[in-house]
Order: C-alpha cells, then sequence, then structure tokens
C-alpha cells in the first residue's frame, strides 16, 4: 500500500481511471463481455467496448456504429460527451483518462535509450483516420443487406481493441481463434508496432493515429483547463522544452494541440512561470 502511495501523482490518477472503467478483472481469465446496462454509456477516453473488464463503451466506436446507420440513442450521447470533455478538458482527457494513454506510459518507463521524433508531418495522420476510418467511410459504404455501414476503425486499425480485447478473448475461445481473417493479422501487425515504438518513443500513437486524440487536439487551445506561460516569471532557459517528451515549446505555445498535459514541463520549471 506504502509503494502504491508513493506512485507519481499522475500515473496514481491514471491507475484509478483505468480500474474505473475496467473494474471486472477476472473476466480476463473467463473472455466473457460485460453486457449490462453500463455499456450504453461512454467512456471519454479510448477503452475498447470488447475488453472483458469494460463496464463502459468506446466514443470511437460508438460514434462509428452512429454514422453507419444504427439506431441508438447513445449517438446523441456520444456526440455530447465529445463536446463537452474537449471543451472542458481538451487534450487532458489523454493525460489522465484514456487506459491507452497509461498502457504507452508504462511501456515507455522500460529503461531503454529513448528517440525524441518531431514527426512534423506524420502528426496529421490522425486527423485523416478521425475523417476517413471513423466518419466518410461508416457513413459511405454499407452493407447490402443489413444496409449498415461497419466500424472501420476498429475492424482495420484499433491496436486498443486488439490488445485489450480480441487477444484476451482469443486466448480464451478456441472458436474465435478458428474464424480468424487477414483482418486480425493487420490490426496484430499494427499492434505490435505500436508496442514496441511505444518503449522508444512517447505516445506514439497518440501522436500519429488516435482518432480521439484528434478530436479533442482541436479543443486544446480553447478548453477550460489550459495551460499558461507568465512571461514575467520566465527566465526562457529552456528546461521546459527539454523536459517535454514531444519537444514542444511550452513556454511559446502551451496550448499545442500535441500536448497531452503530461506536466514533465510544469515539474521543470525553476521559476514557476507555468501552470
Amino acid at each position: 500500500m506504502k509503494k502504491l502511495i508513493n506512485l507519481p501523482k499522475r500515473l496514481l490518477i491514471q491507475l484509478c481511471f483505468f480500474l474505473f472503467q475496467n473494474p471486472l478483472l477476472a473476466n480476463f481469465m473467463s473472455g466473457r463481455i460485460y453486457q449490462g446496462e453500463l455499456k450504453k454509456a461512454c467512456t471519454p477516453g479510448l477503452n475498447c467496448y470488447s475488453c472483458p473488464a469494460a463496464v463502459t463503451s468506446c466514443p470511437m466506436g460508438a460514434m462509428q456504429l452512429f454514422l453507419g446507420g444504427a439506431k441508438h440513442s447513445i449517438s446523441l450521447f456520444v456526440t455530447g460527451l465529445l463536446l463537452s470533455a474537449g471543451v472542458v478538458f481538451g487534450r487532458l482527457i489523454c493525460g489522465y483518462v484514456c487506459p491507452f494513454g497509461l498502457f504507452q506510459d508504462l511501456l515507455y518507463k522500460i529503461k531503454t535509450r529513448k528517440l525524441i521524433l518531431q514527426l512534423k508531418y506524420a502528426r496529421y495522420i490522425k486527423y485523416a483516420v478521425l475523417l476517413f476510418f471513423v466518419i466518410l467511410l461508416p457513413y459511405f459504404i454499407r452493407c447490402g443487406l443489413s444496409g449498415l455501414g461497419s466500424p472501420w476503425f476498429c475492424e482495420y486499425i484499433c491496436p486498443a481493441g486488439t490488445i485489450f480485447g480480441a487477444a484476451p478473448l482469443l486466448a480464451a475461445n478456441e472458436f474465435l481463434r478458428s474464424m480468424l481473417s487477414w483482418r486480425f493479422v493487420l490490426k496484430a501487425l499494427i499492434a505490435v508496432a505500436v508496442i514496441i515504438s511505444s518503449v522508444f518513443v512517447f505516445r506514439i500513437f497518440c501522436k500519429v493515429l488516435c482518432p480521439l486524440g484528434a478530436v479533442y487536439a482541436l479543443f486544446n487551445r480553447f478548453a477550460v483547463f489550459k495551460m499558461h506561460c507568465d512571461k514575467e516569471k520566465c527566465i526562457s532557459c529552456g528546461d521546459c522544452r527539454k523536459a517535454c517528451h514531444i519537444r514542444l515549446d511550452p513556454a511559446e505555445k502551451p496550448n499545442s494541440p500535441e500536448c497531452v498535459r503530461c506536466r514533465e514541463c510544469v515539474s521543470s520549471c525553476k521559476s514557476k512561470a507555468l501552470k
């Protein structure tokens, strides 16, 4: 218990939110998926519906189902949730609430040589993923028999679904393993690439592929909770830029769309100019 209390504050908050969204840990062994009333609600983070421990739905999955033609009262809730969370918190959700963000942070803590990648243009890929795989493809491409669109991001890309949903379900269910297709192989390769790269690069999935991060990034500059740099206190030492795992410049652009609010810059600021 003492070791748990001594954990860094942000990590402790992340763990609490993970357990709040995924309390049914015993289901990992049985391979069951909770389908009770709570699944009608969405978490603001990327947390797969098919994760055995999950008690809520993923907003990206719900949005794709809604745009694909599924009639469900959850649609307006998802829209309201994303807009409200974005306006109030911005990418603070990424830094403190998102379970897959926690997963990447834990991988990054593995002691290895770290790589700092600017990803000047690659960071725009997540907006393309949001536009095409979450919005346009589910809306315009419908199955002839059902008339419904498919959750393209969930089926072809999402590593969170592969790691926390598909992997434990396949491990516990021989019938599911017999039905594997090339789509799972594609998603497994993406998941493995994200896992390996997350050991060396901070939040690589958040920066490049996450459509939910793209949604919150649009609000980062206007959110109620945002960063502020007191120019009168700032001594331009550059410590905040060196502390930033993404190599942003918090003193000049404290509310960059790429900032996930890890607060490493705030901790490094000797003059207490950042808050």
